[in-house]
């Protein structure tokens, strides 16, 4: 039997083919020169055999990815498992393993055991104990990481795209669930090791595993059916004979206000425990002037990629500037960084929140810096503000749907700091500073629609157009 790096090896050519199909590959839109392996390390079996593998992607650019993949090998490919081949190697079928339930097991049974395979640390949480006979499955709405769900019990996330130190989701997780927070997926297990050989210092998260939270609803997908709700019956009081007003979104079947408003109370909440937990401070003196000219920065680089900016580009620049001019202290501490509605899930008894890896094109050590808690206010306001305009593209009658679209996201919007002040300082008595934010974040959304979804590109422009002529 080859060894697991010379697998990979043989398989590369395979890999750099397959690995930019994968929805969490980042990379995609440059071609793959190179798959190299950087380790490889046997963790079950010969047939069927279970190989982790941390690959380095070259794409032409420095520093390269790296990407953690589980590759299974089998004599006998089952037909269930045919849509996961990835290439054959030694006289065998190699494959993606997340897909075979077999093989998956024995993550769990590692972690159970507390177990150290050439480095990998396979842990539970402390007082923890696993039931390893639960059967896994793959969660297929994922983008960037991977989840295997066990049963209906465990859910264990796998962080593809990885890198040197510290996870903020693991982290975080582990700083909440410290102080008692009632709002996130409990801690259960890790996957810890080294990013290249077993000796090297610098080590990675590899996998978090947290309790598997049943019977719950996708915040996007709430408010969205809302959004859909209102316009039905908006669209059916304007067929209607005779003069008729709007429809009022408070009077509409399937309001989201109230839940906009428990949301609102859940991030301050987890705020909160997050200063608990690992501190908050007044930020130091040029704070705001790096966060200006951070915004400075994006909307120039913006600019040159989409000229349909140029209209507002003055009045953002006065919007960034004002934040130099702000008197009293601004907090900073650890946040969520990467707030919006798909991030939030509705349970039989509140809101929890997910993924706490902070911004994905940002750099790690980026991510783990403190920041004003306006920037996650800033960021649900403008999901809520996505979540109204989505429905809209490409319809008829669009000035109808766009007076729908402002109703229910001003509705939500207001519920939402509602509810924030309810936990925590009304976000709306920073005004300056909460629309500088929500402006870049509208900045960032027009740079990654421009690119990757151009339909889209209205919803962040229009945005834009209004937070600006608001505040002339």
């Amino acid at each position: 039997m080859i060894s697991a790096t010379d697998l990979v090896a043989d398989i590369a050519d395979s890999l750099a083919a397959v690995l930019p199909e994968q929805r969490w590959f980042a990379g995609k839109g440059r071609p793959v020169h190179a798959v190299i392996p950087v380790r490889a390390t046997d963790l079950a079996g010969a047939d069927p055999r279970l190989v982790h593998a941390i690959v380095e992607i070259d794409q032409g650019e420095l520093p390269r990815d790296r990407y953690q993949l589980l590759l299974g090998a089998r004599s006998d490919l089952p037909e269930n498992l045919g849509h996961a081949w990835v290439a054959g190697a030694d006289d065998q079928a190699v494959y993606q393993a997340v897909h075979d339930p077999e093989l998956t097991a024995v993550l769990l049974d590692l972690m159970a055991r507390g177990a150290e395979v050439n480095g990998l640390r396979f842990a539970t949480e402390p007082g923890v104990t696993l039931d390893t006979e639960q059967r896994s499955r793959p969660v297929g709405a994922e983008q960037s990481n991977t989840s295997l769900v066990y049963g209906q019990t465990y859910i264990l996330k796998l962080f593809r795209k990885v890198a040197a130190g510290r996870n903020r989701d693991l982290e975080l997780h582990r700083a909440l669930a410290a102080v008692g927070c009632q709002h996130i997926a409990t801690p259960l297990g890790s996957i810890e090791g080294p990013l290249d050989t077993a000796a090297d210092p610098e080590t990675a998260a590899y996998g978090m595993l947290t309790g598997y939270l049943r019977n719950v609803a996708d915040g996007w997908a709430m408010a969205t059916a809302s959004v859909r709700d209102l316009l039905a019956q908006s669209l059916l009081t304007e067929g209607a004979p005779g003069l008729v007003e709007s429809i009022d979104p408070a009077d509409a079947g399937g309001d989201f206000a109230s839940e906009a408003y428990r949301l609102g109370q859940v991030v301050a909440t987890v705020h909160a425990d997050l200063a608990t937990a690992l501190g908050s401070s007044p930020a130091t003196s040029g704070y705001l002037d790096v966060v200006a000219d951070a915004m400075h920065r994006r909307l120039a680089e913006v600019l040159i990629q989409v000229p349909e900016l140029t209209p507002y580009s003055d009045e953002l620049r006065a919007a960034f500037d004002a934040v130099r001019g702000l008197e009293g202290p601004v907090l900073v501490q650890q946040i969520h960084g990467d707030l919006h509605l798909g991030q939030v899930l509705r349970s039989v008894t509140g809101w929890i929140m997910i993924d706490f890896e902070g911004e994905p094109m940002a750099p790690v050590a980026a991510r783990t810096v403190p920041a004003s808690a306006l920037r996650d206010v800033a960021a649900m306001l403008r999901s809520l503000d996505y979540a109204a305009n989505h429905l809209p593209l490409g319809e008829a009658d669009s000035e109808q749907r766009a007076a729908v679209a402002l109703a229910w996201s001003t509705r939500n919007q207001d519920a939402f700091c509602d509810g924030y002040a309810q936990a925590a300082p009304d976000p709306r008595k920073q005004a300056v500073l909460l629309r500088a934010f929500e402006l870049d974040k509208a900045l960032y959304e027009v740079a990654y629609e421009h690119g990757n979804r151009p339909l889209w590109l209205s919803i962040p422009l229009a945005a834009i157009a209004r937070l600006t002529a608001a505040h002339p």
